[in-house]
């Protein structure tokens, strides 16, 4: 049987066939494709939070993209320039938790690798602008902007994607602390691009988003350990 991996989603307004702007859980294809093409079979997980028992069926887990974290989960006040979605975090954090319980594969993307370091006690900041100056991470609404990042040599995404890459990108929040988790990518403006966990078997957070280009490194590894 193929890994079953399951690919948190949103709950958004949605219009299809003859239906308009009803409520529904939703992720975009490239995931699903991403995951199907490095050989796993993708389970679409709504925000739900009233357990996280589907973590015990599951061989990977897959935090997609979104909204920004609560910033009440690492201590902090919103800005004003900070949308949060309280019943993703509610869902994914039961969800991630979890799923470090059991060490099962977790791959953590943009909003979900920021899930990750707020599991693991770090922390974040809201605006990058306000700090680096410039908006090239969120270039515009519906557009990933594109810079490259430098791996730490060693690391497991160095040895998945070599010394660097060009990814693709679309956050306005950052990474301000790792709490316990191993910073093992960076850009050129400091920030960082990825996180690891090399006490357990696989946790991998990437600030960027693979799905959009399917990346088979990257997913494949999800998978190759979801086999484990």
């Amino acid at each position: 049987m193929r890994p079953i991996i399951g690919i948190t989603t949103y709950v958004d307004p949605a219009s299809w066939g003859v239906w308009r702007d009803l409520p529904a859980a939703l992720i975009p294809q490239a995931y699903v494709e991403a995951v199907t093409l490095a050989g796993g079979r993708a389970i679409l997980l709504p925000p739900d939070d009233q357990d996280a028992d589907v973590v015990g069926i599951l061989d990977g887990l897959v935090l997609s993209g979104g909204a920004d974290v609560a910033p009440g989960l690492y201590g902090a006040s919103p800005s004003e320039k900070t949308v949060t979605r309280p019943d993703r975090d509610a869902g994914e954090m039961l969800l991630l938790r979890r799923a470090l319980e059991l060490n099962t594969p977790v791959l953590g993307i943009c909003r979900g690798m920021q899930q990750l370091v707020v599991a693991a006690g770090g922390r974040l900041h809201q605006h990058l602008p306000d700090l680096l100056g410039h908006e090239r991470h969120n270039p515009a609404p519906g557009v990933y902007g594109e810079h490259e990042a430098k791996f730490t040599t060693g690391s497991r995404v160095a040895q998945l994607l070599g010394e660097g890459a060009v990814v693709h990108c679309h956050h306005h929040q950052g990474i301000a602390d790792p709490g316990s988790l191993l910073v093992t990518a960076q850009t050129d403006d400091g920030l960082p691009e990825a996180v690891e966990d090399p006490s357990r078997p696989f946790v991998l957070g990437v600030q960027w988003h693979p799905e959009v280009t399917r990346d088979e490194h990257l997913f494949g590894a999800l998978i190759d350990a979801a086999r484990q």
